[in-house]
């Protein structure tokens, strides 16, 4: 494409030769500097007639602005209800998180109106208390409309909900983890695999033949046989002992201390801790001893007792029944 500028009768014609690249980009130049123009000027119009309240341009342009604001309006209506429906389920399922901690809490011996005060929860007090129910949605806009100031203090209302029953499932946890770790030191697990061969209770020593006090049960099995620990605790002694021979005791918590004689071997050392059913030693005949057995004792703030009230095991308890009574054994005692 050519174009020929001239410019009086004796000026030199000038010729600007475009290709159609350069025309389509001054083409396209042309019509954003239009567009920018226009936008401009509706602009100016616009605010212009709204401000001074031009007869026809005024109500035309606020005609567009209306329709503009109610399908704001509307959109943030719609919305709304969307995200008022949503908080009213999670409100559903907080009812129902709070029933499940009031069992939870039931099985964990706790009360939870000792750990919550009046209005500590924002809802009502029948809300409170209640156990399930049908769900209610969160009323409709056509009703009683939501604002964004509402809704956010509904969704603070639940915050503050769920963060309270997450602080009491943690208490809860921790109740429960503490009851267990309570099981966890009491000696109830067998320390061998047998029947008891002697009794607590007075019995006629194997040595001297009077009567004398037997403070454990005697476990009468063969040499080698693995000693394992009737409950959690640390290792308070393991070594050599005069009349016990080789011993183990291991410090259960409050007082509580069980002891495991005789043995062949020992595998733990003073202040390890050990687990329920870990194996500390082996069975012997070390010390006072006429044979191959674990002698084994509870005490509670170094006072014998009958390890039969700790024990689980029915052979345990069958057994040291029908021998209790007389003190008397038929196997090897310590």
């Amino acid at each position: 494409m050519q174009i020929l500028i001239t410019h009086g009768t004796l000026a030199r014609t000038r010729v600007l030769r475009l290709n159609r690249l350069q025309l389509a980009a001054a083409f396209a130049a042309l019509v954003a500097g239009l567009m920018i123009v226009c936008a401009g000027l509706y602009h100016v119009v616009f605010v212009k007639a709204l401000r001074d309240g031009w007869p026809v341009a005024s109500r035309i342009m606020g005609a567009v602005a209306a329709d503009d604001s109610e399908a704001r309006d509307r959109f943030m209506r719609e919305n709304l209800d969307a995200m008022a429906r949503r908080v009213g389920e999670m409100q559903a399922k907080l009812v129902r998180l709070q029933a499940m901690s009031e069992r939870v809490s039931g099985l964990a011996g706790m009360k939870l109106d000792d750990f919550t005060k009046p209005g500590k929860l924002a809802s009502d007090a029948a809300t409170s208390r209640a156990a399930g129910g049908p769900f209610v949605a969160a009323p409709s806009s056509t009703k009683a409309p939501l604002s964004f100031d509402a809704l956010g203090d509904w969704v603070g209302v639940l915050d503050e909900q769920a963060d309270l029953h997450a602080d009491l499932f943690t208490l809860m946890e921790s109740r429960l983890l503490e009851d267990r770790l309570q099981l966890l030191m009491v000696p109830s697990t067998a320390p061998v695999t047998g029947v008891v061969g002697s009794g607590f209770g007075v019995r006629s020593d194997p040595f001297s033949g009077r009567a004398a006090l037997h403070t454990g049960l005697d476990f009468p099995v063969n040499s080698g046989t693995p000693i394992v620990a009737a409950a959690s605790g640390v290792v308070l002694w393991s070594g050599r002992h005069s009349q016990y021979g080789n011993m183990v005791e291991l410090d259960h918590g409050k007082g509580l201390v069980t002891r495991y004689a005789h043995a062949s071997k020992l595998l733990v050392a003073s202040g390890d801790f050990v687990k329920r059913g870990e194996t500390i030693a082996k069975v012997g005949s070390t010390g006072r001893s006429t044979g191959p057995h674990l002698h084994f004792e509870v005490l509670v703030n170094g006072s014998p007792q009958d390890p039969t009230r700790f024990l689980a095991g029915k052979a345990a308890h069958s057994s040291v029944a029908k021998l209790g009574q007389n003190g008397r054994a038929r196997s090897v005692l310590h």
